[in-house]
């Protein structure tokens, strides 16, 4: 069992506990909740039991609420309810689970009137007397952003834990209930304003993916002139293409084959490697330069690994989340594993990123058509893609092409970019307020009075 520490506890505490308003007490966290009460998985619901149970998956971990989204129904009996229905107010806190970018000991607010439990993974915390609910919750939201919580974490067999006891031991500031309420209700303020400038920003981010998406489905598949004459394609995914544009199958002017993984437990096969080898997180780019992984030369003669080629795409076959179907040109030789495809184009007859754009556009359709192979688990083959009909323009046409789509696709990117930037901004000023409030550094009664 190994407990998770950034620095000494005590070291960590001072550093905002002696800057607080000096009415303001400090006690231990403990002294805020009367009490944690262990949740309840309950059964598959049966209609007679059944009642909402809030799981890790309904924490919106931005407003620190319980998020109404998709509700769960168990049936629990009554005699497993005891102590563990939640009230209005009730604060939850996840006792159990996280991982490494996320780790366990989230909060959440639960301000709603219906009847409900939570998980086995979750602690109910009714507040403590004289305690306001949702300025605990915030108090915790910066426990957690300043990784406190994490001084409390035990992990075992890839899972961790919260020790409650030396969590609730953390000293903390308490101000009176006046100035607690005044508190929460500027963060609710002051956070939404923030948080409906960040959901416009990343509404702007969906239109720029969607204008994105149009701009290299179009160049692709109807070219750059305006007054081209057009004809049916017949190919299901695509509609009409200009009228002197060919159609191939991929098979007819590409190599296209995948590759496999040698043991992990034949050391031969991976110590001191030097031959790149790429796994299938690799389509989740735009363009491959380098390798993370390498194989020996033993691995590549009894492994029947491919050499693929420069100016080779790479095509994710397997898997049921987004991988399968995505592709990426590949810019340096490497070998690859069996969930990816290459795909290696005669260089006089398609231009590489041409295909990699046309195989972006086809994308619902290789989804589709690899849905359909009936196992649990969805996968293109590659006689799917050696068989797959696409338009060939003419190979300086196809050029032309994917300079308009960089030229195009660079503009949208930089404003995708500085999007992020202010997302990011807005997210730590989201953070920097709610750090100066909980800690006294902002006269929240004065901002609440002035309507500032």
């Amino acid at each position: 069992m190994t407990l998770l520490h950034d620095q000494p506890k005590t070291a960590r505490e001072l550093e905002w506990l002696e800057t607080i308003p000096a009415h303001w007490k400090i006690d231990r966290l403990k002294w805020s909740i009367s009490g944690i009460f262990n949740g309840v998985w309950g059964d598959e619901p049966n209609s007679l039991e059944d009642i909402v149970c809030i799981r890790v998956a309904d924490f919106d971990r931005t407003r620190f609420k319980v998020a109404e989204d998709s509700l769960t129904l168990r049936a629990v009996a009554a005699k497993d309810r005891m102590n563990r229905i939640l009230l209005k107010g009730d604060l939850l806190i996840e006792k159990s689970g996280g991982g490494e970018n996320q780790p366990v000991g989230c909060v959440v607010h639960f301000d709603h009137d219906y009847s409900a439990v939570c998980s086995n993974f979750i602690g109910r915390m009714p507040v403590a007397t004289d305690m306001y609910p949702r300025f605990w919750s915030y108090v915790h939201a910066f426990l957690y952003a300043e990784r406190m919580n994490v001084l409390a974490i035990k992990q075992t067999t890839g899972i961790q834990n919260l020790d409650a006891d030396s969590y609730f031991n953390l000293k903390v500031p308490f101000p009176p209930f006046v100035e607690q309420r005044a508190i929460a209700e500027y963060l609710d303020r002051e956070t939404a304003k923030i948080d409906a400038l960040v959901a416009a920003k990343e509404r702007l981010l969906e239109t720029l993916a969607e204008k994105r998406k149009a701009l290299i489905t179009n160049a692709v598949t109807r070219g750059l002139d305006a007054k081209a004459l057009f004809r049916d394609s017949n190919i299901p995914w695509l509609g009409k293409i200009p009228a002197h544009w060919d159609i191939w199958k991929t098979g007819h002017f590409s190599q296209v084959g995948n590759g496999s993984t040698p043991s992990r437990e034949n050391s031969e096969y991976w110590s001191n490697g030097t031959i790149p080898w790429l796994n299938s997180a690799v389509v989740n780019r735009d363009e491959v330069t380098d390798a993370e992984q390498f194989v020996t030369d033993i691995a590549f003669r009894e492994c029947h690994l491919p050499m693929v080629s420069t100016g080779s795409v790479l095509v994710g076959i397997t898997g049921q989340g987004k991988t399968r179907g995505l592709s990426v040109v590949l810019s340096c030789e490497a070998t690859i594993n069996q969930h990816i495809a290459f795909i290696t184009p005669d260089k006089e007859r398609a231009d590489s990123w041409y295909l990699r754009w046309l195989l972006f556009s086809a994308y619902n359709y290789l989804r589709a058509i690899s849905d359909d192979t009936g196992g649990t688990k969805g996968a293109l083959t590659c006689e799917e893609l050696a068989g797959l009909r696409v338009p060939l323009p003419p190979l300086s046409e196809q050029r032309a092409i994917v300079t308009y789509i960089a030229t195009e696709t660079a503009k949208l990117d930089a404003l995708k970019t500085a999007a992020e930037r202010t997302i990011a901004l807005l997210k730590e000023r989201r953070a920097a307020l709610i750090s100066t409030a909980v800690t006294g550094k902002i006269n929240c009664l004065s901002a609440i009075a002035e309507g500032n």
